[in-house]
């Protein structure tokens, strides 16, 4: 999506695409710390960073999927063939996937939830910077990003948090625009015209 696009016109079309549709390149680390850097300029009061990084590339993405395949046949020892192909290409359909990892917790002055939000923040502005690097990108959870038998594999850190898994990579799949909410249904005005 590189381009001399300007933000109100970006924001209008803004598009996740799947992470099955995805494949190489993916950006390589100058590009990946680029977008991290540019992800990283989100609303976080206090300055106290409450998030952090791990990104997945190469074969340890291979490595990752049999492991947590082995946790969903464990969860589910009646798994489908389909569904086997599934867990073991969780970290495979994109050739980049950055965990963004909450460390919110008791502040004496910063509530948890704004930091939250503040992880919130970071997986969307990373939409967007992959997507300004050119690079599509989709923003994931899945059944492991709340199973915490999955996070020594992933590295998460007791008493850390996933807020989402960024999964970046090229496409040559056309963005379907999705039904958006319309505002009659989400807007509340309270005074002024």
């Amino acid at each position: 999506m590189k381009s001399d696009i300007k933000l109100i016109d970006y924001l209008a079309i803004r598009r996740s695409i799947p992470a099955f549709q995805m494949s190489e390149p993916g950006p390589p680390r100058a590009e990946v710390e680029e977008i991290l850097r540019l992800a990283s300029r989100v609303p976080d009061h206090g300055k106290i960073a409450p998030w952090r990084f791990i990104v997945y590339r190469g074969e340890e993405r291979v490595r990752i999927g049999e492991e947590l395949l082995k946790l969903a046949i464990a969860a589910k020892p009646d798994l489908s063939e389909e569904m086997i192909g599934v867990e073991r290409s969780r970290f495979t359909r994109a050739p980049v996937v950055v965990a963004v990892v909450s460390k919110a917790g008791p502040h004496f002055k910063i509530p948890e939830w704004e930091q939250l939000m503040s992880a919130g923040a970071l997986c969307l502005n990373m939409l967007m910077s992959a997507n300004a690097h050119g690079y599509v990108s989709n923003w994931l959870t899945e059944w492991y990003a709340y199973d915490e038998r999955a996070y020594p594999l992933l590295g998460v850190q007791p008493g850390e948090k996933v807020a989402g898994f960024i999964h970046i990579g090229s496409s040559d799949f056309p963005p379907i625009e999705r039904p958006r909410p319309e505002l009659a249904e989400t807007v509340t005005w309270v005074g002024g015209e």
